[in-house]
């Protein structure tokens, strides 16, 4: 006869194993998954990519490799067009402005409102997304007229920026909307009050430090939309990165410069959004 267990005796550890082993499967399981769905989505953005380097990388015959598309990026000069660096330079300012001037605009006002009158809450979200409703095209004739009587005074490309945090707010507002999702803004705000900080010190040392990477990814989108914009610049008669990198692919005769100056783009973008994510990554980890 089977034995039978008294009350009080502890259970087999073949059923208390059960639980555990069909965790590690599932997590197997969605392990496995992730792999296959970064590998498809990394092969969908990397081969055109090198697809691109390989033909700006091609000689003048047929199966022989050449840097001449390369080299007259940086050596070539227009009529009236900056050098290369001095594109470069201007449009990391810009991103240093835009991503500024939104951070500074949205964070404080996004947790006041989520704080004090969050009853303005759809209000302002239906007002930061709104940008995203209005084609590039539109927004140039609109501002158009602004921006003419603006370069009567001889001002930079710097300008620019004004027109990057509209596109860039909507952005910037999701990502940060994010943030203070999945953090219980009122209990702190509530608890650092009792203890006797100000407004400005909940703000700044009690709420935007939990929020640090929500702040770090709407950093990252500010960034990348300012490197690649192209539309408005064009129209507005500005040279930024990319309208410097089309004035370069349309008046030299070599063709692979049409495919290196993309390379070029797209290259830089992606590092300079890689050392920025992994500055803010390993700040967090020290912190």
């Amino acid at each position: 006869m089977a034995a039978v267990t008294s009350v009080g005796e502890t259970p087999a550890p073949a059923a208390a194993a059960r639980p555990r082993g069909m965790h590690a499967n599932r997590k197997r399981r969605l392990n496995a998954y992730r792999y296959v769905v970064f590998t498809i989505f990394g092969l969908f953005f990397l081969l055109p990519m090198l697809a691109m380097l390989r033909f700006s990388l091609e000689g003048a015959k047929l199966g022989t490799w050449s840097g001449a598309a390369w080299k007259q990026i940086a050596s070539y000069q227009g009529e009236g067009v900056p050098p290369l660096l001095s594109s470069i330079e201007i449009t990391m300012e810009l991103a240093v402005i835009t991503s500024v001037v939104t951070l500074v605009l949205l964070v404080p006002t996004m947790i006041w409102v989520r704080l004090r009158v969050q009853w303005l809450a759809r209000t302002m979200e239906f007002l930061s997304l709104l940008p995203l409703t209005i084609p590039a095209i539109v927004l140039v004739v609109g501002l158009g007229s602004i921006y003419n009587r603006i370069q009567h005074y001889s001002l930079s490309a710097l300008m620019l920026s004004w027109v990057y945090v509209i596109l860039a707010m909507p952005y910037a507002y999701r990502a940060l909307s994010a943030g203070l999702n999945a953090i219980d803004v009122t209990t702190l705000s509530e608890a650092a009050r009792s203890l006797g900080g100000s407004w400005f010190t909940v703000m700044l040392r009690v709420i935007v430090p939990n929020m640090r990477q929500a702040i770090l990814n709407a950093l990252l989108l500010t960034c990348s939309l300012v490197l690649g914009e192209f539309t408005i610049a064009f129209l507005l008669l500005y040279n930024n990165l990319s309208v410097e990198l089309y004035s370069i692919s349309r008046n030299t005769p070599n063709a692979g410069v049409i495919f290196s100056t993309s390379t070029a783009a797209l290259l830089f973008a992606f590092l300079l959004l890689l050392i920025l994510s992994y500055a803010g990554r390993r700040r967090r980890g020290r912190g």
